[in-house]
């Protein structure tokens, strides 16, 4: 774990006592994890705890100079960035309520210019992978050049066992997108209840994310904010030590027989293009018996029928219904766009 990113410490910070005695404990188990506590707390409602403000950040300096952690906090404002730095953080994070405005990222990127310090940008709140791009090319584009990525899923409506939804896979695009920037999770804000991050943390290690960021309290019961999702010191420390994490390395080991799997998968992808194309040509057949006989494009009940079907038969082999749908309504958009285009075709 020794070249992995670690974030700990406690969602808010309450008091100087706590702040000092969380820090102390994290830096038994590693004095490389950067110390993180939100001094400002973006609420969704007002007459909530929105953070102790300012003094927080002279805790943060006490844990430096007492306990020798990095710290690191939560920033949504150019003020918020110049009272961190005057009081030597060494990170700054975007929240996810703050990655969504545009105009915010770029009052933040302004006031970080020339700074050097290292930014992480936290995904949007839901899942607009354009809006996370944004965010962190603004901060690029100012010339800070310590960037980093905070995965810690996406709201939805659907009620699941996750407080976000991970979303895998946006993140793993972002990843192919800026290659180079660290990519680390947050397991406390995608599960949202402490039974759950483990098997989330073993996810992000699987997907060979570069690190994690885990709320740790003393007391997480008695925590001033997101109580649930916190766990102590000494779990910590277990759950670190309970991660397997992959080693890049080994792929040498067993490359021959990866590329022969690759190999089969690839042949099989181009087996779907093909099938997919052939299917398009059938949708714009569609469309033009539509078109000619004044049909309108969207047939819901067709759709749903499909849709039902699909999700059936994919329980009786091993395809989630979650996977179903994205993979439908995907081919369905594409069928409805080509009908489309027929339709208006002179």
């Amino acid at each position: 774990m020794s070249d992995k990113i670690i974030f700990a410490g406690p969602c808010s910070a309450e008091t100087e006592e706590q702040v000092l005695l969380t820090a102390k404990d994290i830096a038994q188990i590693d004095k490389n994890i950067i110390y993180r506590a939100g001094i400002w707390k973006p609420r969704t409602r007002p007459n909530s705890f929105e953070g102790v403000g300012e003094i927080g950040l002279t805790w943060l300096k006490l844990v430096k100079q007492q306990v020798g952690l990095k710290t690191a906090t939560e920033v949504a404002t150019s003020k918020h960035v110049e009272l961190a730095l005057n009081n030597n953080v060494d990170v700054l994070w975007i929240g996810a309520r703050t990655t969504v405005n545009p105009f915010s990222v770029q009052d933040i990127a302004d006031a970080v210019k020339g700074t050097g310090v290292s930014v992480y940008v936290k995904n949007p709140i839901h899942p607009d992978i354009q809006l996370w791009i944004g965010a962190v090319e603004r901060i690029q584009n100012v010339g800070i050049e310590k960037v980093g990525l905070i995965h810690r899923g996406f709201s939805t409506y659907n009620k699941t066992d996750f407080r976000n939804e991970p979303m895998w896979q946006i993140p793993i695009e972002m990843a192919v997108k800026f290659p180079d920037l660290p990519l680390i999770c947050d397991p406390s804000h995608i599960s949202g209840k402490r039974h759950n991050l483990l098997k989330v943390a073993q996810k992000a290690a699987d997907l060979n994310f570069s690190g994690l960021m885990i709320e740790t309290h003393l007391n997480p019961d008695a925590a001033w904010s997101d109580a649930e999702q916190q766990i102590t010191p000494n779990v910590l420390k277990d759950l670190l030590g309970s991660i397997e994490w992959r080693e890049q390395s080994a792929i040498k080991n067993i490359d021959a027989m990866l590329q022969k799997l690759r190999c089969e998968i690839d042949s099989l992808d181009q087996n779907v293009l093909d099938l997919l194309a052939k299917r398009m040509e059938i949708s714009e057949q569609i469309g033009s018996l539509k078109k000619d006989n004044n049909i309108p494009i969207l047939q819901v009940s067709r759709w749903t029928d499909i849709l039902n079907q699909a999700i059936e038969k994919g329980k009786h082999i091993g395809l989630s219904s979650e996977f179903i749908h994205n993979y439908l309504a995907a081919i369905h958009q594409e069928s409805i766009n080509r009908q489309n285009n027929v339709m208006n075709h002179d």
